[in-house]
């Protein structure tokens, strides 16, 4: 890893930072020339920096805190070593880190760690995951009292409307796109397609299917980070926000997954459009354990504005093919493409979690050999089905006592997402509306 600071020596600082438990990059600032420090022996946390609420506060009787006296994790670089800052003035490098006790077990309340944890249960079975994530984001001008898209950086005009698919709506920010797929293409992210989607100054950009469910989890999480910096660079905000407008469709983060065996056979493949038993079986898991995986796909009191019937955002619990207005979604491709399409998540979650629940889910089904109801056909919103907690708190419940979410992550895990989120849901009953888009907009 010092190859990559030595071939680049006008790096003078570094980031090193690991992400908590709601997707927040927590670390600290580090001359470039102690780096090898940092390689060689990591650097120390309280374990209770992992597991702050929103704001940045400890949790109220957490065990990590006084009851064990704040004791220090130590934190390792993970295998993607450093990578360009590019939305900082000075030439800066991430080193990304997770989570380890000091007799080098992985933490459990490490986000990545619990992923990592999903990821090994299917190299036991001889799996491989393959993973993709199609992410949503406005454009904003914060600058006044009323959230608006800004004004394009080639005509100085401003939108009025959502176009999706419209080149116009693209064209008229292209020097932040094209700042943007370079920035990608100098931290790995493989960045694709971008597109104008329904709400003014939103847009969508996908990010390629790969085998390594980390990188891809890692992927995100950096690609929120950089949305988020090249677009201060223009004089605007970039919000991953759920629902930063009530009137317009809110932000998701959807996840396309095959499962591939070791000599590279996708197990949902049966050469035609309904795919395998697998198939179904993953499907299966996923919709068993959807209302407690419900609070990792909506983890903030403003997801809940987005998941209401008619808004472009999942209410039931239910599977289709070729079909955006289930949960579930089989989209139509040549069968070696087979896949499952989730599509509850928000562009607010934590990427590490979210990619964990869902392909835990999945295996879980797969382990079980569980057949799923039959597929819908039509709206979704119209049919009588089981349907995703309706309220935080109450997804927040749904959380704790799913059988289905121990299976997938620890319950020291559990416990503490659950302790946060309850400690944010009685706080955040002081804040206005305008308070909690402030607080949301930038953090998740």
């Amino acid at each position: 890893m010092m190859d990559w600071l030595r071939d680049h020596p006008e790096v003078r600082t570094i980031r090193i930072a690991a992400a908590d438990l709601n997707g927040v990059a927590r670390g600290k600032r580090v001359p470039a020339r102690f780096a090898d420090k940092v390689l060689a022996e990591g650097t120390k946390f309280p374990y209770s920096v992992l597991n702050l609420d929103i704001w940045g506060e400890d949790i109220e009787d957490s065990p990590l805190v006084f009851q064990s006296g704040d004791p220090d994790g130590v934190l390792l670089p993970t295998e993607r070593g450093f990578l360009p800052m590019p939305w900082l003035d000075a030439p800066t490098a991430l080193l990304p880190l997770w989570m380890f006790h000091p007799d080098g077990r992985p933490y459990e309340g490490d986000p990545r760690q619990a992923l990592a944890r999903v990821v090994e249960r299917y190299d036991a079975a001889g799996l491989v995951p393959v993973v993709a994530t199609e992410l949503e984001f406005y454009l904003i001008d914060d600058s006044g009292r009323q959230l608006r898209v800004p004004p394009s950086p080639r005509s100085g005009k401003r939108r009025t409307g959502g176009e999706v698919l419209s080149l116009k709506a693209l064209d008229a920010f292209d020097q932040f796109f094209t700042r943007l797929y370079d920035a990608c293409e100098s931290m790995d992210i493989p960045a694709d397609t971008a597109i104008s989607e329904a709400g003014p100054g939103q847009f969508e950009i996908n990010l390629m299917h790969q085998g390594d469910a980390l990188k891809a989890a890692d992927d995100a999480w950096f690609f929120k980070m950089l949305v988020k910096g090249i677009a201060r660079e223009y004089g605007f905000a970039a919000s991953f926000m759920a629902k930063p407008y009530d009137m317009w469709s809110g932000n998701g983060m959807h996840m396309h997954f095959s499962i591939l065996t070791k000599d590279g056979r996708n197990i949902f493949d049966n050469g035609g459009d309904d795919g395998t038993a697998e198939l179904r079986h993953a499907v299966a898991g996923c919709l068993r354990a959807m209302p407690g995986s419900t609070l990792l796909f909506a983890p903030h009191e403003n997801s809940y504005d987005r998941l209401v019937p008619n808004a472009h955002a999942p209410t039931g619990i239910g599977w289709a093919y070729e079909n955006r207005t289930g949960a579930i979604r089989i989209p139509s491709s040549g069968p070696k493409a087979r896949r499952i399409e989730h599509r509850v998540a928000g562009g607010d979650v934590n990427p590490y979690l979210t990619i964990a629940a869902v392909l835990g889910a999945a295996l879980n089904g797969l382990e079980d050999k569980t057949e799923p109801p039959p597929a819908f056909r039509g709206n979704a919103y119209d049919k009588q089905m089981d349907q995703l907690p309706e309220t935080w708190a109450a997804a927040i419940d749904a959380f704790a006592d799913c059988p289905e979410m121990r299976r997938i992550f620890s319950a020291h895990l559990i416990d503490n997402f659950v302790m946060t989120k309850r400690q944010e849901l009685h706080y955040m009953a002081e804040l206005s509306d305008e308070e909690t888009v402030e607080l949301y907009l930038d953090t998740v």
